[in-house]
């Protein structure tokens, strides 16, 4: 009788428990002496005075406006924010963005150097920065508000010439404007006063069509470039730029492709018929043969279909449900597929028709949850550093709970011109969604292989900056991917595209999911997934965290001399916990080999691109629970395991405690069997809101996979087991599914 598989070890969240770790750091010495910051500070103030009196009286509404704090350098962590110093003049932060800057000192006498740090929007009554400038001048060192003062290195007012992206020379532009104000009943004269602001232009914007996100609110409207400026002076204008168009076309490839085949469908339900997946895109023609496990919805809202976008939408689903099949019958379908139709005959020529997509698609989230959703389309718009788009922002507030596994699509912008400014080639928003899986598309399916030319790349924004995620195959001129043919049903012919590759990993999910059932969160899967990525040497500026594992099984079972734990558990802002790594009772031999994967979903800031994310894991390693650093230690000593190096190749492109913020982190090291005993990854969850301290942060959700590898050690799986008695548990499968990928 043949052995039963190792399958995965689960419950890894027993070998958990809370710890008290006390922090560390002292006062830090200013870059400037009191006088000098107070001094130089009060030149600042009255230029921005003068600057904001300026300002036409209806660019401010109810008399108030907006200027900026720039945080020296060494003052970008979330315990300077001058909170204090905003409430006595009062202003409130309505945003930040990260800003490089070389500042004029720094502290200890070392030689200035551009460094990133954080701008701060703040808003009040020209009133209130005018009394702020008069009475700077007059504060003493003793004054509880006085401490902020060396944290700023900058005040001025907002170049309003700042706040426009580049845009055509055109008589009509389709301008999308992102304004500071929330949706909140306190922000509305903002909203009414942009409103009254472009009569007295003779401009009108859609107020009946507005996107909310955090602290920002999203609109379009037509104007001329030559206008632009104008608009710009508005004191509570976030950003404008042109409205980006969708991108969903049918893929190019160039060469012969190989000549079509028939396809062998298979008989009866889905693997598992209970297991629905949700997909936004151009619907599926009637009388599809893949409307035996796809139910086609339209959205309310839509119009007529368009037959381009039909054929995208049907070729995206047989991705899901047969990936890209080789030779034979196709494999049966893993899960039933909801295929929502959001696009329509104005989805390429509507200039606004981005706005509309969203909407359809929230309104479907909002009404009917889903545990997985897969999304091939998107803004033809990449990652912007400085902003965050209304895609991104509505989607990952909607997965900031960690209930929903979410695959995006990176786009195929990989081609484009390598421009050092604009970057076209980086991905695609949203798929710089920190709550849900970017993937992007390998070249082969096996073998060597490579990014696939075509496919969108990193970095992302920070945090987010691993992205994509991980690729898979997509298709490229050396492979192409399979899919049925919407022209000729029964017929496969073949096709390449990032567009593929999500479906493609989302059917991945889907049959982990399956095989184990519920027992695994998405949150969980997600995690899996990413752990189980080969990086075959690129770069995670090309390939993310690697390229995912081509076989199922590698998914689910553990090899010989391997056992892979998962974790799924909660965690406290401000508390620690420590995890146990598991490892055998004795007979450890060799070296060790340890990958760990983090995943947590989080809350968002979008008015806060550099501190977008409320939550963050810092994760010390302890391999060795005998050794300390020194006598008074309390806690063993830490080694290097996550290194914030191996994310930021160029450490003064970035803040030093950025990595802190990232929701993946994912590591592997070599160690000799002698150097681990009970080794433990002690985690503390950092909570942060608008860039600074949470009053009342929420438990976040996290998911870890470890695998430990002893290749001398055979049955390691086995003594593992053995250790844990009533703690680990093999998963057992609840469907049985021979999937071929």
């Amino acid at each position: 009788m043949a052995k039963r598989p190792n399958y995965l070890l689960g419950f890894g969240e027993r070998l958990t428990e809370s710890v008290e770790i006390k922090g560390g750091g002292g006062d830090k010495l200013p870059p400037y002496p009191f006088d000098e910051s107070k001094e130089r500070l009060a030149r600042m103030l009255d230029t921005t005075v003068g600057v904001l009196n300026s300002l036409p009286e209806s660019a401010c509404p109810n008399g108030e406006t907006v200027a900026s704090i720039t945080l020296h350098p060494e003052y970008f962590a979330k315990s300077h924010y001058p909170g204090g110093l905003l409430q006595e003049t009062g202003l409130r932060n309505v945003g930040s963005r990260s800003r490089t800057l070389k500042p004029e000192k720094r502290s200890r006498g070392r030689e200035p150097e551009e460094m990133v740090t954080t701008q701060l929007f703040v808003a009040g009554a020209r009133s209130s920065f005018e009394r702020f400038a008069q009475s700077l001048p007059n504060w003493s060192e003793t004054r509880s508000e006085s401490k902020h003062l060396p944290a700023i290195e900058e005040i001025a007012a907002v170049d309003p010439a700042s706040r426009v992206k580049p845009l055509p020379d055109e008589k009509a532009v389709p301008l999308e404007v992102v304004l500071h104000a929330s949706e909140s009943r306190r922000d509305r004269f903002i909203v009414h006063g942009f409103q009254s602001y472009l009569e007295e232009l003779e401009l009108e914007a859609d107020m009946e069509r507005l996107f909310f996100a955090g602290r920002l609110c999203f609109l379009r409207m037509y104007a001329p470039s030559a206008a632009t400026e104008r608009i710009a002076q508005f004191s509570f204008l976030r950003v404008l730029r042109q409205m980006p168009k969708l991108r969903v076309t049918r893929p190019i490839l160039r060469g012969n492709p190989p000549r079509p085949r028939n396809a062998e469908f298979p008989d009866g339900e889905p693997t598992d018929p209970n297991l629905r997946v949700a997909v936004f895109d151009g619907g599926i023609p009637e009388g599809s043969p893949l409307l035996a496990w796809a139910d086609s919805h339209n959205v309310p809202g839509v119009g007529d279909p368009h037959p381009d976008l039909l054929w995208h939408g049907e070729t995206v689903t047989s991705a899901l449900l047969f990936g890209s099949p080789g030779e034979g019958p196709l494999n049966k379908p893993v899960c039933q597929v909801d295929h929502y139709r959001v696009l329509d005959t104005d989805s390429e020529n509507d200039p606004f028709e981005l706005h509309d997509v969203l909407e359809r698609i929230t309104t479907v989230l909002d009404t009917r949850p889903y545990e997985f959703v897969s999304l091939s389309i998107g803004p033809t718009l990449e990652v912007d550093d400085e902003d965050v788009h209304a895609w991104t922002a509505v989607l990952d507030e909607r997965l900031s709970e960690g209930r929903c596994l979410a695959t995006i699509a990176a786009g195929n912008t990989g081609l484009e011109p390598k421009d050092p400014v604009l970057r076209p080639w980086r991905v695609q928003v949203p798929s710089d969604c920190v709550n849900a899986l970017t993937v992007g598309a390998s070249d082969r399916k096996s073998g060597e292989w490579n990014r696939a030319p075509y496919s969108s790349r990193g970095p992302g924004r920070s945090p987010g900056i691993v992205k994509p995620d991980l690729v898979t195959f997509g298709g490229s001129d050396t492979e192409r991917f399979w899919v049925c043919d919407p022209d000729m049903p029964g017929r496969l012919i073949t096709t390449a595209g990032t567009s593929y590759a999500t479906p493609s990993a989302m059917r991945d999910a889907a049959t982990v999911r399956a095989h184990f059932g519920s027992v695994l969160s998405p949150l969980a899967i997600k995690a899996l997934l990413i752990h189980c990525t080969e990086d075959g040497g690129h770069t995670k500026d090309q390939v993310g965290w690697g390229r995912l594992a081509g076989d199922p099984d590698a998914l689910v079972t553990c090899p010989d001399g391997c056992a892979r734990i998962v974790y799924q558990d909660e965690i406290t802002a401000s508390k620690f916990r420590r995890i146990r790594i598991p490892m055998p009772r004795d007979g450890l031999v060799g070296d060790v080999y340890i990958t760990a994967t983090f995943c947590f979903a989080t809350g968002i800031d979008p008015e806060h691109p550099g501190n977008y994310t409320r939550s963050g894991l810092e994760v010390r390693f302890r391999p060795d629970m005998d050794t300390f650093s020194n006598k008074e230690a309390v806690h063993p000593a830490t080694a290097e395991f996550f290194r914030p190096a191996k994310l930021y190749p160029d450490e003064q492109e970035l803040r030093k405690d950025a990595h802190k913020w990232e929701t993946c982190l994912h590591a592997r090291k070599r160690k000799r069997s002698s150097s681990l005993n009970k080794p433990v990854f002690d985690i503390h969850y950092n909570a942060r809101s608008q860039g600074h301290d949470d009053s009342a942060p929420r438990k976040i959700r996290y998911a870890l996979a470890i695998t430990v590898e002893a290749p001398r050690v055979k049955d390691l799986y086995d003594r593992i087991v053995r250790a844990y008695p009533a703690l680990l548990e093999p998963l057992n499968p609840v469907i049985e599914l021979p999937v071929r990928i």
